[in-house]
């Protein structure tokens, strides 16, 4: 199960926590793009446990959409660094 939580404060803080999948993926490309007024966007990942291949995949392309990922576990950076080669 994955949580989200969303706060505003000059710049989009999307929390996410538990286990993100394919199943998540397209709420969070909604919420993404919901963001309309283009302030910069930030994925935390602090909470993060669990991902699949889908899951780094859509966090690689967020990276490219200048989508900045925090507190991103050291697996999941390996894993999205090993998907860019």
């Amino acid at each position: 199960m994955l949580k989200i939580t969303r706060a505003a404060n000059g710049e989009v803080v999307i929390r996410l926590s538990g286990r993100m999948g394919a199943e998540n993926l397209g709420e969070l490309e909604k919420l993404i793009s919901a963001e309309a007024d283009r302030r910069r966007i930030v994925l935390d990942l602090k909470d993060l446990k669990l991902v699949d291949q889908d899951a780094v995949s859509f966090l690689r392309r967020c990276e490219a959409d200048n989508i900045t990922l925090k507190n991103c576990p050291a697996y999941i950076r390996e894993w999205i660094t090993g998907e860019r080669q």
